[in-house]
């Protein structure tokens, strides 16, 4: 359903499934307590980690927990990478909802979008818990009106261009002292 942007936040912010363009591809988003809504939507398994998508770092940190040196080098990485289509998978903190890893709670993967209507939401909601807008399996839906018409539920932005790369960001889990990549994507990270 398409809403004006005040409508898209008040909705974020009151728990709804809504939205957004990114720069790899639109985003399926709620507040971090509601994550169970995406899995329905998705008809998503539990052992699917969500990430949790932030304006900015410092929006994030909270959610995460290492070493002072830890977070140094999770810095130079952030630093050199976002905004962008890396999503970094840390240790989570306990302010992490469960629902958002059912499978394996310890661990958060977190990423900052390169996108100015994200970006914007984002600044507004606060962190929010986000995957790709489709049914679990298949491809992301690229478009607005591919959205609107699998997810006529989920509140869409009016007049606003969806697609982005069309390629999931890169996906890099800290293993406590170097990176593994999960999946890869745009980004190509290198190991320490």
């Amino acid at each position: 359903m398409n809403v004006s942007l005040e409508v898209l936040l008040n909705s974020a912010k009151a728990g709804k499934l809504i939205s957004f363009p990114t720069d790899t591809v639109p985003a399926l988003a709620t507040i971090p307590e509601q994550a169970e809504l995406i899995y329905a939507a998705k008809q998503r398994s539990l052992d699917k980690p969500l990430i949790l998508m932030a304006a900015k770092a410092e929006d994030l940190w909270d959610y995460v927990q290492g070493s002072e040196i830890e977070y140094e080098i999770w810095q130079e990485v952030v630093n050199k990478y976002w905004p962008g289509a890396l999503t970094l998978v840390l240790p989570a903190s306990d302010k992490v909802p469960k629902v958002m890893n059912p499978a394996d709670p310890t661990t958060i993967g977190i990423r900052v979008p390169n996108h100015a209507v994200a970006q914007t939401i984002l600044a507004q909601t606060g962190p929010m818990a986000t995957t790709s807008v489709n049914l679990s399996g298949q491809p992301a839906l690229q478009t607005l009106a591919e959205i609107e018409t699998h997810f006529p539920e989920v509140l869409t932005l009016t007049s606003t261009e969806y697609q982005g790369l069309g390629i999931p960001s890169t996906v890099a889990k800290w293993m406590g002292n170097d990176w593994q990549i999960l999946r890869q994507g745009v980004i190509k990270i290198m190991p320490n």
